[in-house]
């Protein structure tokens, strides 16, 4: 079943990377329908000198035939022309609209997963947009109980914020045991049923230097985190620390954990781009369904100049593809085993 990815910022990078994207996977067996305005994208491919043919298409059930010959789109009308680079307030709602049918195409069962490209925040900030990012756009589509789980991933380290998109103020006040213990909850579900790790290992960060010296250098360890560590000991996680974050992230100590529960944003994005910018992947857990994105911004400084690398895109892509067919695999094995 074909994926169903979004356009994003249409100034942005988002246009390029799909193109690139689809000729680097066009002979796989990993197909997606694009959420775009065909017309963009065939100016853009001739702009690029890229040949890209592009078909429009009425849902993702043609993707797959469609695919090896040509990019597959669902058409999106913009209201207006992008220009490569320039932000337009106009074009917000149909970002949001092409996220919308992402998820609904998903939810209906005619797509896999959704795979986002990147959005302009303060763009869409500026046309009312009331949700932090689209991570937790993404969790109100859905209607989860639950709350939206960002992790980054790449081949050798995955991390999960406890705290999100809010200052760094904010995310020391906020930090609290319960929410270590729900965010671990839900990396150890996810590393299970969408990752196939039958017995997760989480290594749960300090905040403070040398995570805390003992108290001596901060008390949130001892307050907040080694209680969490407890409660999902006794749930039957297997999560260990709080070890120093500024060791914890060493080739050596990252053998030893299958993902890092970090206490906020930078804490956990600075290693995992650092290590791999290209090849990371960000991924929402906690969803119904499965969700990846590139793990960088749309580069509104290079749009247009063919000089955008879609390798985080293709990445994303193929990881989505992967979840997908691991979740279709444990849910029917579930299935059968409630049967």
């Amino acid at each position: 079943m074909p994926m169903a990815l979004t356009m994003g910022e249409p100034a942005g990078i988002g246009g390029e990377i799909t193109i690139k994207s689809w000729l680097r996977l066009k002979s796989g067996n990993r197909s997606f329908v694009a959420i775009d305005d065909p017309d963009r994208l065939r100016d853009l491919g001739t702009r690029l000198g890229l040949a890209v043919p592009v078909e429009a298409v009425d849902g993702p059930e043609q993707a797959r035939d469609v695919f090896a010959h040509a990019l597959p789109v669902c058409p999106l009308d913009l209201p207006a022309a992008p220009v490569a680079g320039t932000i337009d307030a106009a074009n917000a709602k149909a970002v949001l609209t092409a996220i919308e049918r992402a998820v609904g195409f998903v939810v209906d069962g005619r797509a896999s997963a959704v795979v986002t490209n990147p959005i302009h925040k303060e763009a869409m900030y500026a046309s009312g947009f009331p949700f932090p990012g689209h991570t937790e756009f993404l969790a109100h589509l859905a209607g989860s109980k639950r709350p939206a789980v960002m992790m980054l991933a790449c081949p050798s380290l995955r991390v999960v914020p406890v705290t999100i998109h809010v200052s760094l103020a904010e995310a020391l006040a906020r930090l609290t045991t319960a929410d270590i213990v729900e965010t671990a909850s839900i990396v150890d579900e996810a590393l299970r049923r969408d990752f196939s790790i039958a017995g997760p290992r989480l290594a749960v960060a300090g905040l403070n230097p040398h995570a805390g010296e003992g108290g001596a250098m901060g008390t949130e360890e001892a307050e907040h985190i080694v209680p969490a560590i407890r409660r999902l000991k006794e749930s039957g996680i297997d999560a260990f620390g709080p070890l120093a974050p500024d060791s914890m992230f060493s080739a050596r100590i990252r053998k030893t954990y299958d993902a890092a529960i970090c206490m906020y944003h930078d804490q956990a994005l600075i290693p995992v781009k650092t290590i791999d910018f290209e090849g990371t992947v960000n991924v929402t857990l906690g969803l119904p369904f499965v969700r990846t994105s590139p793990d960088h911004g749309t580069a509104l400084d290079i749009a247009g100049r063919g000089d955008a690398d879609e390798s985080s895109l293709v990445a994303a892509l193929e990881l989505a593809a992967d979840m997908a067919r691991r979740r279709a695999a444990a849910e029917g094995a579930l299935f059968v085993h409630a049967s």
